[in-house]
Order: C-alpha cells, then sequence, then structure tokens
C-alpha cells in the first residue's frame, strides 16, 4: 500500500505539468524531509550519480547525431533504399522502413528518425497511392526503432542506472531491432499485396544503378558499422566509440558531403548540449527519488512481496511489461527509465535476470510509448511535419502496436535474440 501511494503521489505532481526533473527531486526532497528530518544528503547524492565516466558518451553521441542530421544525408539513404527495393510490393513503404533502421543507427532518436524520415517519405508515398493512414502509420513506427538500434540514449542511461555493460546493451539491440525492421518490411509487404494494388511499382534497378546509388551512400552507411564494430571488437568502450562516432561524422560533414559550414557545427553543438542538459536533469531528480525509496526500504519490501506471491520470472515481466506500457502513455521514456529501474533491481537480482535481456525488453515497451496516445512523440512528430488530425495517426500507427508487443513477446520467450550477440562479444 505504502508503494502504491508513493507512485500514486509522484505521478499526481507530474500531471500537474511540473517539469519531470524538478518534480522528482521536489518529491523526493519533501519525503526525505519528512521522513529524515533533514536535506543534507541530497547535494551529495545528486553529485555522485552525475559524476559518472560512462554519461560522457550521451553528449558525444548526441553531437554526432545532430551533426549527421545537419549534413542532409537522409535524401541520399533514402534513394538508395527506395533504388533496392521499388519493384517489390509496398517498396515504397519498405525504403522507408529501411531507411529508418539505417539512420536509428546514426541518430539514436525515436523523434528525430520519424522527423527526417517522415519529412521525406510521407509525401513521396502519399503520391504512389498509399492510403495516407497507412504513410503516417508506417513513419510514427518506423521512428521508434531509434531507441533499440544503437547507439541509444536511454539504453545509455538504463546501463548507467544498473552498472551494465553499455557495449552489451547496444549489441543485445541489434538483432531485436533488425526484427522489428523486418516484422514491419512483411507487414507493408502482405498489405500492400492485399488492400493496395494500386500503388505505384517501378522497374527493378539495374545492377549498375544500384551499386552507383550504394556508393553514394557509402560513407553514411560506415558510420554505424564504425561505431558498433568497434565496440563488438572490443576496440572502443562505448564513450570512445562515441567520441569516434563524432569525429567521422565531422569528417563526412566537413570533407565528403561538404554541407557543414562553423555554423552547422555549431548548432549542432548547441543542441546537443541542449538534449545532454535536459538528460542530466532529470537524472539528477531521479537520484533524489531513488535515494529516498533506498531510506525507506521500498526495493526490499517489493522483493518481499514478489518472494511471498511466488510469480517467478515470467510473471515478474508481465506485470512490468503491462506497468511500463501504462506509463508510456503519460511519461516521457527517461522518466520511466529513472522511476522504476532502481525500485526493481533488486528484485531482478533475486530472481537472477538478466539485466541484459531486461533492458533490450524495456526499451521495446518504451518504443510503445512512442505511438501510444495521449503522449506519444512520434505521433505529435507526424502531426507536425503533416497537419493531419491526430486520429487518423493513432488509426494508422495502431497496426504497429501489435505487431511491436509480438516482438516484445518473442524476445521475452526467447532471451537468445537479445543475448547471443553480447555473448560473443570480444573484451
Amino acid at each position: 500500500m505504502t508503494i502504491a501511494l508513493l507512485f500514486a503521489g509522484l505521478l499526481l505532481l507530474l500531471f500537474t505539468g511540473l517539469p519531470i526533473f524538478a518534480g522528482l527531486a521536489v518529491f523526493g526532497g519533501g519525503l526525505l524531509l519528512a521522513t529524515q528530518g533533514e536535506l543534507g544528503s541530497v547535494t551529495e547524492v545528486m553529485f555522485g550519480e552525475m559524476n559518472r565516466y560512462l554519461l560522457v558518451a550521451i553528449p558525444l553521441f548526441a553531437f554526432m547525431a545532430y551533426v549527421m542530421i545537419r549534413s542532409r544525408i537522409v535524401d541520399d539513404l533514402y534513394q538508395t533504399a527506395y533504388t533496392l527495393t521499388r519493384h517489390l510490393p509496398g517498396g515504397l513503404g519498405i525504403a522507408t522502413i529501411l531507411a529508418c533502421t539505417i539512420f536509428a543507427a546514426i541518430s539514436g532518436s525515436s523523434v528525430a528518425t520519424a522527423l527526417t524520415i517522415g519529412a521525406v517519405a510521407i509525401p513521396q508515398m502519399i503520391r504512389f497511392g498509399y492510403d495516407p493512414r497507412a504513410a503516417y502509420g508506417l513513419v510514427a513506427a518506423g521512428g521508434t526503432l531509434g531507441i533499440l538500434i544503437p547507439p541509444s540514449g536511454p539504453m545509455i542511461l538504463y546501463g548507467v542506472t544498473t552498472d551494465t555493460s553499455i557495449g552489451g546493451l547496444f549489441m543485445a539491440g541489434i538483432i531485436p531491432g533488425l526484427v522489428m525492421a523486418g516484422v514491419f518490411v512483411a507487414y507493408s509487404m502482405v498489405t500492400t499485396a492485399l488492400k493496395h494494388r494500386h500503388i505505384r511499382r517501378e522497374p527493378r534497378a539495374s545492377l549498375a544503378e544500384a551499386m552507383a546509388s550504394i556508393r553514394k551512400s557509402l560513407w553514411a552507411l560506415s558510420l554505424p558499422v564504425f561505431v558498433l564494430g568497434g565496440m563488438y571488437a572490443g576496440l572502443f568502450t562505448a564513450t570512445e566509440a562515441a567520441a569516434a562516432g563524432a569525429w567521422l561524422a565531422l569528417f563526412v560533414g566537413v570533407v565528403i558531403y561538404r554541407t557543414l559550414g562553423l555554423r552547422e557545427i555549431w548548432d549542432a553543438a548547441i543542441d546537443a548540449s541542449r538534449i545532454s542538459a535536459m538528460l542530466f536533469m532529470i537524472l539528477a531528480g531521479a537520484s533524489v527519488f531513488g535515494h529516498v525509496l533506498t531510506k525507506l526500504r521500498i526495493p526490499q519490501q517489493i522483493v518481499e512481496a514478489v518472494t511471498a506471491a511466488d510469480i517467478g520470472v515470467t510473471g515478474f515481466l508481465v506485470v512490468m511489461m503491462g506497468l511500463v506500457f501504462i506509463l508510456g502513455m503519460f511519461l516521457e521514456s527517461i522518466a520511466i527509465i529513472l522511476i522504476t529501474t532502481p525500485v526493481i533491481l533488486p528484485v531482478m537480482h533475486h530472481l537472477d535476470i538478466n539485466p541484459i535481456w531486461y533492458g533490450v525488453l524495456l526499451v521495446i515497451n518504451l518504443e510503445l510509448a512512442q505511438i501510444t496516445p495521449p503522449v506519444g512523440m512520434n505521433l505529435f512528430t507526424i502531426k507536425a511535419i503533416t497537419q493531419a488530425p491526430m486520429g487518423a495517426i493513432v488509426r494508422g500507427s495502431a497496426p504497429y502496436v501489435l505487431l511491436m508487443i509480438a516482438v516484445m513477446a518473442l524476445v521475452m520467450l526467447w532471451p537468445q535474440i537479445a543475448l547471443w550477440l553480447p555473448g560473443t562479444m570480444r573484451g
């Protein structure tokens, strides 16, 4: 009962419109004052949480992403994907998913992926005869791959919170991300073949045309291979990979594409600083809230409750995924990670749940939050691009919610989908 009241009180405070970082800090500080009679440990807790070398990866990966976005490489990526798939049923939809998959491995952001790919893809899909709702849903869902396919800001924060290898988490997201993309591609092909036969198709690209298109995008395609391959081979830590990726992104933008000047680099740095500062403020607020929960022995009470209920690993995961799904309708993904993870970490240790496996399940669930109303950020992103009615965007995204739940269930039933690749890493 105490646990439920605490979380209900926090959610009510956040629903007042108070910024998430302030709500966490104020609520945690108030509880600390009420139960301990002092606030002396707050600054120490905040500093201890923020003073972590791994957090340097967040602004570096964000800078890499914004540099590549401002290099305007998305047109080449999209054109290459379309050249290779234009002869297939739903070829343009397939190209959109492939472009989202590749761009996700560059940007690490669902909103950036949906915004950047959507601005190019949605008008083109509608011109080719796609139902506008189908186009909206495809891009909204494709954009969610941004936080599953590494690099991923939520994975970094989860790794820091649980003291889990970020490189391992990144590798664990690759196969589920590709499975998710493959499910979206299959759905696009089947629905096009069955329902949208009038959609325009073009002849298969010649080998020369396909190779020329791939060569044009080769530098953009090399970035995720360089970053993830370096971590897989043990050449980079996550932070070193972020720094190396940022330098490569600058090289591609300035030397290869020649679309980056000092102004664009400065703007990319400002954007990266802004998003990083927001995440760090939420992390600082969450550290206070987590500290209070520890003082009140809430995690130990949850372990005792789970042990008494004897629900086992599967039951616990189902309950947690249901809770995260509900929270995802109202809260930011980062807030969900930082509020729930410290509380359930002792339970995960007690049940011997692999933190990398749980991290992938959590991120898939947070992907769902991007396309479920009322606070699905990708839904609002598509609306900003198209000015379409929100109802049409939600209806277009609904089938993908079911597909994503199916993939999450698949990873829950067969953990090796997520755990096989990290198990083969060097170093």
